[in-house]
């Protein structure tokens, strides 16, 4: 080989990148007929890509590529991440004709394997990327002073699946030669090590070139600046940052920024799930009928609903893992087989009385019925001003001055937090049922999901979980103690808790109380004043569903915790009372439901999982008071 050509070749394989070069392709990726769990995909082509040293082909020929390390222990890999495995290379070969790299792969059965093999499936994750190194090359020509080298050895390391290029300035399908993680950058000088630096460094030498580089820099920086400066570009600030550290100009990057933003879509503010189906829509719209289109690997038996799916993308900007449902539907887990009576089997029959189907008896979802507040459509996190304090009024004498005072304000912070499950339907039940399944899948998975979102509000973590912050976690709601270890409510207790909320002046609105069917028992059996005659606590409402708590309306739902602890006291229940309105659920995007017909697949089952972001917080904790102590017993 030409001694130059040596020399250029361990300076690439001695640079940053430690001799790892990469390049991506669309992975023409199918399940292998046949072959269970086995897919194939496409990893590499003879596509040129622009290099520092040149434009570089890599040669698809019989004996130019080494495939012993990838037929032997290859893995796949998530983004070049080596700790991100997401399963191994069964076989790897070149494919001549075509020109191109080919693979058979087997996803790993972890969690993080099958979410991709998922995304896979529907058409979300479409790019591949091989690592390698170079260990031969030869000079093909040299045109207006640019040489194009063919290389005719080299040796791929591992196969990953890709999100975007690492490099979109310089096209799609023109992969970076920078390490995984390392993000986004410009090289430009191939003789000067470039190591990872925090925000800190990369700010210290922009200012650095601002003060040394004189006009010209300073210019440069600030366009580049410029771009990511507000609205929805700051998101790419990171991306910016490392474009001036390394040199790059203001035009170069503008043409990354702009395919980072048609990879990267974002969604619009007050994005609206709703695609304005008529009643005859909606009712011709089929879950089920979705699932089974995903399962068997054909759109086409579905049309309708991923035509309604794709209209959901365009309006949310962005694209679901599975399907979108165009309207509010919350779901949980429960598996239905058509084998076990009690888990399906009960709806196959050649009879039925599909409207005598006996319903799961569930707890009562009463957070929105007693008017908590759902923000739907959100985008991004989103914060709801509120006063938290007033000016106050001084009186001053005939020549004194008036107290400066002034108002304070605070605000409620709501961000996205990610309530799924998953069902597994069996094939035969989705083929051969009798009962509307449609509706029965439909509301089990809608029901407790909703339920689950109904729970987080009343007693939800929050901050250090992640789930919503619920009335009883929240800090500066009032409380009413009954005794050390908890104790018997009384009709005092019940007024306390009103007046609690009254002496903030909260006690407007929506207000109400909320408890469990055991303390409502309890109330039932508990008397006002015995002293006037035996009237219970806990009186009949106007409203059905809904009893009478002291003149308010007084909901019940075992929901409300019946297990709480204090001190030695055990199994304690809770009440609430409050304004509801001020209660806030935060609802982001559309249902997104993705189909796994594989974790299954040897028992025939297709599992479902589905998806939805919500968040949740009191608007103002003053507005809500409780007791946490009652004993039933």
């Amino acid at each position: 080989m030409d001694p130059k050509l040596r020399q250029l070749i361990d300076e690439i394989n001695g640079g940053k990148t430690g001799g790892r070069l990469s390049r991506h392709v669309d992975m023409e990726c199918r399940a292998a007929e046949g072959r269970e769990g086995i897919y194939e995909l496409s990893f590499s082509s003879e596509t040129p890509v622009e290099r520092w040293w040149g434009i570089e082909i890599l040669d698809h020929s019989r004996g130019s590529v080494r495939l012993d390390r990838l037929n032997s222990a290859g893995s796949l890999l998530f983004n070049h991440n080596r700790d991100l495995l997401i399963g191994a290379i069964e076989s790897a070969r070149i494919d001549e004709r075509a020109r191109r790299g080919r693979a058979e792969v087997r996803f790993s059965p972890s969690a993080v394997g099958q979410e991709k093999r998922a995304e896979v499936d529907a058409g979300v994750l479409r790019t591949t990327s091989v690592a390698y190194i170079i260990h031969a090359m030869v000079l093909e020509k040299e045109e207006d002073g640019v040489q194009t080298y063919r290389v005719t050895d080299w040796e791929p390391l591992e196969v990953s699946l890709v999100t975007i290029p690492a490099d979109p300035g310089v096209g799609v399908g023109r992969s970076r030669q920078i390490p995984a993680g390392q993000g986004v950058g410009v090289k430009t000088n191939p003789d000067k090590e470039e190591t990872k630096m925090d925000e800190k460094e990369i700010q210290k030498r922009i200012d650095d070139a601002r003060r040394q580089g004189g006009e010209e820099e300073s210019s440069r920086v600030k366009a580049i600046l410029g771009l990511v400066k507000d609205g929805e570009n700051q998101r790419f600030a990171d991306v910016a940052l490392r474009y001036v550290e390394t040199g790059a100009s203001p035009d170069e990057f503008k043409r990354a920024l702009e395919e980072l933003k048609r990879l990267n879509p974002r969604p619009v503010v007050d994005a609206d799930p709703t695609i304005g189906m008529s009643i005859r829509d909606v009712r011709k719209f089929s879950i089920v009928r979705a699932i089974r289109a995903l399962a068997e690997g054909n759109r086409g038996l579905a049309a309708f609903e991923f035509e309604c799916s794709e209209a959901v993308a365009k309006r949310l900007h962005k694209s679901p893992q599975g399907f979108f449902v165009p309207y509010d539907v919350l779901m949980e887990r429960r598996d239905l087989t058509k084998g076990t009576p009690s888990a399906g089997g009960y709806t196959v029959a050649t009879e039925l009385l599909a409207a005598s189907f006996i319903e799961l008896l569930r707890n009562k979802m009463l957070l929105r019925r007693l008017g908590a507040q759902v923000l739907g459509g959100l985008v991004g996190d989103i914060a709801i001003p509120k006063q938290t304090g007033g000016a106050t009024a001084y009186w001053v004498g005939e020549t004194g001055n008036v107290t400066e005072s002034q108002q304070t304000f605070g605000q409620v912070a709501l961000s996205p937090r990610t309530v799924g499950t998953y069902t597994d339907i069996s094939r035969k039940l989705l083929i051969q049922s009798s009962l509307d399944v449609e509706a029965f899948v439909r509301n089990d998975l809608a029901t407790v999901l909703a339920l689950a979102i109904d729970y987080a509000g009343i007693n939800g973590l929050g901050q250090g979980s992640s789930q919503p912050l619920g009335i009883l976690q929240t800090s500066g709601i009032g409380a009413v103690a009954i005794g050390t270890d908890g104790g018997a409510p009384t009709w005092s207790h019940i007024v306390d808790l009103e007046t609690e909320v009254s002496i903030d002046n909260a006690d407007v609105g929506n207000l109400a109380y909320l408890t469990n069917a055991k303390v409502r028992g309890k109330l039932k059996k508990t008397f006002t004043n015995t002293t006037y005659g035996e009237i219970p606590i806990w009186g009949r409402g106007e409203e059905p569903g809904f009893g009478e708590l002291n003149g308010y309306r007084a909901g019940v739902s075992n929901q409300v915790p019946s297990n709480l602890t204090k001190n030695a006291g055990s199994n304690l229940s809770a009440i609430i009372f409050g304004n509801f309105s001020d209660y806030i659920i935060g609802e982001w995007g559309a249902i997104d439901i993705l189909i796994d017909p594989y974790t299954g697949g040897a028992a025939g089952t297709v599992r479902v999982r589905v998806l939805q972001d919500v968040d949740g917080a009191c608007r103002r904790a003053e507005s809500f008071a409780a007791i946490v102590d009652a004993s039933t017993t």
